[in-house]
């Protein structure tokens, strides 16, 4: 790659210093862990892969790194930029050959959003295939902008109040999932993808739908955040700083039970005792 400028040096480090802030504070990657890091072949996981492979080398513990791609059959998918890629690095890697994209083709008619199937779909193989070759960590490349968007998805589409945690245990308690960027934003991704010259794989199965629900919710927030530079930060922090009592959810504060307390300390003082 050659030598760094100053910009792109600050940028590296940044990366590096907010991922290794997130595997920390949510004690991601534990000594001994065998980490599978989904690689998609988009900027995102690249990036992560990138990142990991670095603090494989710098942490004070020990942890195995495995890429693994899963290959949808997509039409005109390149089946050998990935493979060329991990080789070059010199990265174990594993490639998951399963059609779901006939399967989304024929559940979903044109024109109609294929993400939340393709996604369940993939997610469930990548799953199974963690437990085959004894994962204890599964690594996705979702990165401050991802978690803010569902958020907001969730919020205006769902009616509740939930994104996605850096760290996550799946329904069956199988499976611990790893979200390595959680602090980082897709600005600083796209930038250091870029810097990397990575092969980027495009997705050309949902690609193509400009007028996904996220798509809009992305634009709000990159306009958010060009009127008001560091309102994405802002509303991150919220996230991690929730205060149950000052919202409405039953099974989360008890407030059927809040009573005066007759033995408070009096707010008020006695004037006329003065």
């Amino acid at each position: 790659m050659g030598t760094l400028s100053v910009n792109q040096n600050k940028l590296q480090k940044r990366l590096r210093r907010q991922a290794g802030e997130a595997v920390t504070d949510f004690n991601m990657i534990e000594d001994g862990d065998k980490v599978m890091v989904c690689l998609s072949g988009g900027k995102d996981s690249y990036t992560m892969l990138d990142v990991l492979l670095y603090l494989q080398k710098v942490a004070p513990i020990r942890f195995e790194i495995v890429a693994v791609n899963m290959d949808q059959k997509q039409p005109g998918f390149p089946e050998h930029v990935l493979p060329e890629y991990l080789k070059s690095i010199g990265v174990e890697y594993h490639i998951i050959e399963k059609d779901t994209y006939s399967v989304v083709k024929e559940k979903i008619p044109e024109g109609k959003t294929t993400c939340s199937l393709c996604s369940r779909l993939r997610r469930g193989t990548l799953y199974t295939f963690a437990d085959e070759i004894g994962a204890s960590k599964m690594a996705l490349g979702h990165h401050r902008d991802d978690i803010l968007e569902t958020f907001f998805l969730n919020l205006f589409y769902g009616g509740t109040l939930k994104a996605m945690p850096p760290k996550l245990l799946s329904d069956d308690g199988r499976n611990v999932v790893i979200r390595p960027l959680a602090y980082c934003s897709e600005v600083d991704i796209e930038a250091y993808a870029k810097m990397r010259e990575f092969p980027i794989i495009p997705c050309n199965l949902c690609g193509s739908q400009e007028n996904l629900q996220r798509q809009v919710v992305k634009e709000m927030l990159r306009e958010w955040e060009r009127k008001s530079p560091g309102r994405t930060e802002i509303m991150f922090r919220a996230l991690q700083n929730v205060h149950p009592s000052q919202l409405a959810d039953r099974n989360l504060f008890d407030f059927k039970s809040l009573r005066i307390d007759d033995n408070a300390t009096p707010r008020f003082v006695d004037v006329m005792s003065l």
